[in-house]
């Protein structure tokens, strides 16, 4: 028996695609058979597997766990949680890997697989492995062994492991994610007062999408924040993954701006320790990074991919713009929302000032917001290809580690293709609305020569 998989399903750092199109059923049993045997080839013995909220997820949960049990390898099920509950049991000594089933911020109809081997990500030419393997048939067989097993508790007592923080007023959204259940469990054992929104899973996501990257998805926490004079609100994705947070005046805290916040407390204690932070971030960032006595090191986007980088480097902290978070000082290096909030508490608490005073003094530059555009699958690489072979015959100034980041005497802009969606990344920073005026103009005109209008949805 072969297999052959949509070939946009297996993407650069996890895989992901539209059920009922180039995601099914049998795609999550492949799955289960390609990584059974990857794992069983090198001697694991046991993989955990947990999955989100989406309406798909049990489907494809049952099927991937009967793919990978044919394999002759042990399954454990840690059942509906966020994605960072699977990092967590995957961290178990005697286990060999795990498999997340999430569609992370992708909307509802849209769902996919996260993986880990060996306590690091498993991306990249591993995922293309993946598909060779389920192509030729070249899978183990076997009967391995599937139990059911309660991750949650042990979870959250690491995630309060050494908490020193203050009783602050919290407002938490999980948006009808995963994160949800884990949400109420943290609000019972932190101190202070929390305001809890749409913590009851719902894969129809009734309230709003969960992504915290886009604002309007945070006008509910906002509204909360200030209708009850809170410190702060914090919101998730749908896999609770990713961070999104409004101070007590409703003002939004990017990703990057969040990451030198914490990289402030952090090189306190790791002079000279490397940052890693994603091609998106804000140049305010590198410089800050800098000023604090680290340093910073502009990385690919992804979380596989910053991850990966932390290890290579042996940096304690990274993050990316979209609100990825990864703690590798006293946490073990993976991506974790909740645990960012918990760490986001403490850290108020540390430098002795409310959110909202530590946002004022963060530093300022004009810059857009991520901006996400439609473009084909088939065409967004080719499209990045392209405007950058026209700026390298062209000898501008650019870091081309992750699409092309064009630097001018005005800034900075970036244009990439997405890895989770089929849409070019676009973003710019300037110190003047002027200069960000003409970035932006340059930007457009490459995309208006390779064919592409950018049009972002409000």
């Amino acid at each position: 028996m072969t297999h052959r998989f949509d070939p946009t399903l297996l993407r650069d750092y996890d895989l992901r695609g539209r059920v009922g199109d180039t995601l099914h059923v049998a795609d999550a049993w492949a799955l289960g058979r390609s990584f059974g045997t990857i794992v069983a080839r090198a001697g694991g013995r046991h993989i955990a597997v947990g999955y989100d909220g989406r309406l798909s997820s049990p489907m494809l949960e049952k099927a991937l766990v009967a793919g990978l049990a044919a394999t002759g390898i042990g399954v454990r099920r840690i059942g509906l949680g966020p994605t960072p509950m699977l990092y967590h049991a995957e961290m178990a000594s005697d286990v060999d890997g795990g498999v997340q089933i999430t569609g992370s911020h992708n909307p509802g109809d849209q769902n996919g697989f996260k993986l880990v081997h060996r306590h690091a990500p498993f991306f990249g030419d591993d995922i293309q492995r993946l598909g060779a393997l389920a192509a030729a048939g070249d899978w183990e067989s076997g009967a391995g062994h599937v139990e059911t097993v309660d991750v949650i508790d042990a979870y959250v007592a690491r995630m309060m492991q050494g908490f020193d923080g203050p009783a602050l007023r919290i407002g938490w959204d999980a948006g009808n994610g995963a994160a949800g259940p884990v949400v109420e469990k943290l609000a019972q054992l932190l101190p202070g007062e929390h305001h809890l929104l749409f913590t009851d899973i719902d894969g129809h996501f009734p309230h709003h999408h969960p992504d915290p990257s886009q604002e309007r998805n945070l006008a509910d926490l906002r509204a909360l924040v200030l209708a009850k004079q809170l410190d702060f609100g914090v919101a998730f994705d749908g896999d609770g993954d990713r961070i999104g947070v409004i101070d007590g005046l409703g003002r939004t805290i990017a990703g990057d701006q969040l990451l030198g916040l914490f990289a402030q407390i952090i090189l306190e204690k790791r002079p000279g320790a490397p940052v890693v932070a994603d091609v998106k971030a804000s140049q305010t960032l590198f410089d800050r990074i800098t000023a604090l006595g680290g340093r910073p090191d502009m990385w690919k986007t992804g979380h596989s991919h910053i991850k990966s980088r932390m290890k290579q480097i042996g940096s304690p902290l990274g993050g990316e713009t979209s609100g990825h978070l990864f703690f590798a000082d006293e946490y073990p290096g993976y991506d974790d929302g909740l645990y960012a909030a918990v760490r986001l508490i403490r850290a108020v608490g540390s430098l002795g000032r409310s959110l909202s005073a530590l946002h004022d003094g963060m530093p300022t530059s004009v810059i857009t917001p991520e901006w996400r555009f439609p473009v084909a699958e088939s065409r967004k690489f080719a499209v990045v290809a392209d405007i950058l072979a026209r700026l390298q015959a062209a000898g501008a100034d650019i870091c081309a580690i992750d699409g092309v980041r064009v630097r001018t005497d005005d800034g900075w802009w970036l244009l990439r293709a997405s890895n989770t969606e089929a849409a070019l990344v676009a973003r710019a920073e300037s110190a003047d609305e002027a200069g960000l005026a003409r970035l932006i103009a340059q930007m457009d005109a490459q995309l208006a020569d390779s064919g592409v209008i950018r049009v972002v949805s409000a």
